[in-house]
């Protein structure tokens, strides 16, 4: 047993020669234990070593049962906090529907429509859920709530990304503008990403051959669409919103040039791009531009609005494309399969990149100009050709 001495400091016990800690346990703490007191071993037989142990050992536990006695206590002052109802507009921050148009007034001026129907419909879908309210009132559990209710939704897990995203973007932006002092309860909310989502799939070389021959036997304008895309690895909604000036076919190489249109804008920046033509590619620009449809775009049937119809170019070449595919292979499925064509050849991944609109990782990529046409048409003879 410890031998305690009258002569040593507080809660200090000897056995055989080493000094031990012992202190009682609080009668009001007792139920955070498992025994009535508390002792160790200050591994120590110097006297002066182990005084100054046990001041140390009696000053962290003096602040841990404080601590332990603050849980059991009522909050100091709580009538003086206040309640939501009793914040002042100015901490809570805007509406949602007055963060949303800051947003789109602010950030959304120059962008297409699409940009200002994500962010609207997201909030749509927040306010079905958790209504409309100030900022600073939304919680954790609304946030939860929200996924939940996507998920019932059946949407798949890139479509709740898409729209969480946007939330973010619309709180966050406003949260920023009015220095408002809350963190954004809807970030990093768990929900698996992969749900629902499809594999696209890259086209079979036989399968892409088999389309290709295809669109030469059909020669007509959608064909004339599927393989402008086929080899140019263009987004559908590049190549038929494209205007029959951007197909440049009377020079020593034929390209086409993804840019900004009124009618058409582009995923990013980084879209905008010149693309040599090679193959059946070069063989639909001539039959386009050679096309005198009467207007200035080279598919009029998708640009009949304000803006390109994609999504009916879609939905058309798609459901011809399935006759001739064996894997389920759809028009975006030719992205994937430029990209790995030109990987075949050892094309350097940063003109792979150029050539399909990519956003190409570092700094250093935004420097300069790109490769020159020369250079791409080199790569692509090589992997098209």
């Amino acid at each position: 047993m410890y031998k305690l001495d009258n002569k040593l400091a507080s809660h200090l016990a000897v056995k055989q020669g080493v000094y031990y800690f012992v202190r009682r346990v609080p009668s009001d703490l007792v139920g955070y234990y498992r025994s009535t007191r508390v002792s160790y071993s200050l591994r120590t037989k110097s006297q002066r070593v182990a005084n100054a142990r046990a001041r140390g050992a009696t000053h962290k536990l003096e602040e841990y049962w404080y601590h332990l006695r603050l849980r059991d206590s009522p909050i100091p002052c709580s009538y003086l906090v206040l309640d939501n109802m009793q914040r002042s507009n100015e901490e809570l921050g805007p509406t949602l529907s007055e963060a949303l148009e800051l947003y789109l007034r602010l950030k959304g001026q120059g962008k297409s429509v699409t940009f200002h129907q994500a962010a609207t419909r997201a909030c749509s879908y927040l306010t079905a859920i958790c209504d409309g309210k100030r900022l600073g009132l939304y919680t954790r559990a609304d946030a939860n709530s929200f996924r939940d209710y996507l998920i019932r939704k059946g949407l798949s897990g890139s479509s709740i990304t898409r729209i969480f995203n946007s939330i973010l973007s619309v709180l966050n932006f406003s949260i920023s503008e009015h220095a408002l002092l809350f963190k954004n309860p809807f970030s990093g909310v768990f929900y698996d990403r992969k749900l629902g989502v499809q594999t696209r799939f890259t086209l079979p070389l036989k399968d892409l051959a088999k389309v290709k021959a295809q669109c030469q036997t059909y020669d007509d304008e959608l064909r004339w669409a599927v393989a402008l895309v086929a080899d140019t690895g263009m987004r559908l909604a590049e190549a038929v919103g494209l205007a029959r000036e951007d197909l440049c076919i009377e020079t020593d190489i034929p390209y086409v040039r993804v840019r900004l249109h009124s009618w058409r804008r582009l995923k990013t920046a980084g879209s905008e791009r010149t693309i040599p033509l090679v193959g059946v590619a070069l063989w639909a620009a001539t039959r386009l531009v050679n096309n005198n449809n009467g207007t200035k775009f080279c598919f009029p049937q998708y640009n009949k609005s304000k803006t390109t119809n994609a999504n009916s170019a879609s939905a058309a070449l798609n459901k011809w494309l399935k006759n001739y595919v064996s894997n389920g292979s759809t028009m975006h499925s030719f992205r994937h399969s430029i990209r790995d064509r030109l990987r075949a050849v050892e094309c350097p991944s940063d003109i792979i990149d150029q050539i399909g609109g990519w956003t190409t990782s570092g700094v250093g990529q935004s420097y300069g100009e790109g490769y020159p046409l020369e250079v791409c048409h080199k790569w692509m003879m090589k992997a098209l050709g």
